[in-house]
Order: structure tokens, then sequence, then C-alpha cells
């Protein structure tokens, strides 16, 4: 297996019990792992996975996603057009500031 580049990581709001629960679940954040990994594909962004979570413990700025290794955190996302601001942004290598948690 090759080690990818940058893995985002999608907060699916699973706790231990393996129950979804929170608002980046309710807010219909586990249909974004298809959406992302299509754009990846799309944009021929290799080096990038993509993986739902256990609760990322930010539901109040949900729902909510990781870069790493930037270690970089994106919240409040309401739309498929954020994560294309934030994919456009990979691909410059830059930070969408316009989501990132601080």
């Amino acid at each position: 297996m090759q080690k990818p580049k940058q893995h985002i990581f999608v907060c699916a709001s699973f706790r231990f019990s393996g129950e979804q629960q929170g608002v980046c679940h309710k807010k219909g954040a586990g249909q974004w792992l298809a959406y992302l990994e299509n754009e990846i594909a799309d944009r021929n962004l290799d080096g990038i996975t993509v993986t739902a979570t256990g609760c990322l413990k930010v539901c109040d700025r949900g729902p909510a996603l990781v870069v790493y290794p930037e270690n970089t955190w994106y919240g409040k996302l309401d739309s498929t057009a954020a994560l294309d601001e934030i994919l456009d942004a990979l691909e410059a290598g830059a930070v969408c500031e316009k989501y990132l948690l601080t």
C-alpha cells in the first residue's frame, strides 16, 4: 500500500456504541465521502485519501473535517460548494481561510 500524501478525515459523528449522533451526521457529512472521492479522482489529486471518523468533538462548529498531515481543521461546512473551495485550496497548496477552524 502506498501511503497517502494527505488524508481528509470527515466527521461522521460515530460514537463508541457505533451509533451516529451529532451535528455532522444530522447535516449529512457522511454523504460527502463519495463526493470527495469523486472530486479527488476527477481532479487527478493522487495521494489524497478520504476517511469517515468518529466524532471530532467540534459539534458547535460542525460539520467538520480535518486534513493531515497539515492538521488543518475546517468547520461550518454547509454544502458541497464548501468542499470544492477546500479542494481548490489543496490543489493550490493553500488553506481555505473561509472555513478554517482556529
